[in-house]
């Protein structure tokens, strides 16, 4: 999961972007906290899901991918924001 989230996270490569924060107006600057600020609840809530899976996993799913049924529990009961 963490390569996938590399992957539609990556940055655009150097001078891809049209100008540096520092000379960009007020809205401009707003434009990419919110912008940044979105991309870290969609992870947030991506991982949640991710959690949620686990639990309705069955034994023999979880056998397959190395996880105890202890474990997966653990891991889906954590709170979004971990």
């Amino acid at each position: 999961m963490d390569t996938i989230e590399t992957i539609r996270y990556a940055r655009p490569a150097f001078g891809a972007q049209a100008k540096p924060l520092a000379h960009r107006g007020f809205l401009g600057r707003m434009v990419v906290v919110l912008r940044s600020i979105a991309r870290q609840i969609d992870r947030m809530l991506e991982r949640r899901r991710g959690r949620l899976a686990l639990l309705e996993m069955t034994d023999e799913q979880l056998k397959d991918i190395g996880i105890s049924r202890c474990d997966a529990y653990r891991e889906g009961i954590r709170s979004f924001w971990e």
